[in-house]
């Protein structure tokens, strides 16, 4: 079968892995979730991930794989010839996963404290605690990351690989929360331009604000969570 990404909207993590598909030129389609209503906690979704989370990947052979860094290894292979990604065992994949976790650790739980505010709507005194604390933490991942970018143009060298997409579908946070500020960390903004002009990340953009976007990559087409199921013989 043609591998499904079911992706979150609004503003999902999972915006990273839809790049990552469309840079490795594979086949594939879309399943969108809703995160801000229902369909993410219902029993239909809960057949492809139980704890109710994007994204989540069917395989080409069936198989369901969730968690942005468990897909990305996945597909990671996938790109070996490319660069974009690399064969386990190798000193690459190390380098990959190594920073896929800190990604993941530090930039992406940096911003959980926002999200929590937005999602539970605190206001005040609250909400400027889990501002402050979110801020203190982004800082330092920041800075970190600022120095493993180095003077290479990408996370981890000269050459692009699904590290980078991971970092842009977190990174764009920073716009939505207003923290923190990003042109304080010159290498940092200079990635994040770079990649706001692919047109993976274009198209990735344009999916998500559920736009007609031309895919640059194996993209075909979307397929709805009922069809998902029935084909995935979870119905």
């Amino acid at each position: 079968m043609t591998p499904i990404l079911f992706y979150g909207v609004p503003a999902g993590c999972s915006f990273g892995s839809i790049v990552a598909l469309e840079w490795l030129q594979i086949p594939y389609r879309l399943c969108r979730i809703d995160m801000a209503g229902e369909e993410i906690r219902s029993e239909a979704y809960s057949r492809i991930n139980p704890v109710a989370e994007t994204p989540s990947l069917a395989t080409a052979d069936g198989r369901l794989v969730a968690e942005s860094m468990a897909i990305l290894n996945h597909l990671a292979p996938q790109g070996a010839e490319s660069g974009l990604g690399f064969r386990q065992g190798t000193a690459g994949f190390d380098r990959l996963n190594q920073m896929l976790a800190f990604l993941n650790t530090a930039l992406f739980d940096g911003f959980s404290p926002l999200w929590h505010a937005y999602e539970h709507g605190v206001e005040g005194e609250a909400k400027a605690v889990l501002v402050a604390y979110a801020q203190a933490k982004l800082t330092g991942a920041h800075v970190q990351l600022e120095r493993m970018l180095g003077e290479g143009a990408y996370l981890l060298g000269e050459s692009r690989t699904l590290a980078d997409a991971y970092f842009y579908g977190i990174a764009r946070w920073a716009e939505y929360h207003g923290v923190p500020d990003r042109s304080a960390f010159p290498r940092l903004q200079g990635l994040f331009d770079r990649l706001a002009d692919d047109p993976a990340v274009r198209f990735a953009a344009g999916v998500e604000a559920g736009e007609e976007v031309a895919s640059a990559g194996g993209f075909r087409g979307h397929v709805r969570l009922e069809d998902a199921l029935k084909e995935l013989g979870l119905a």
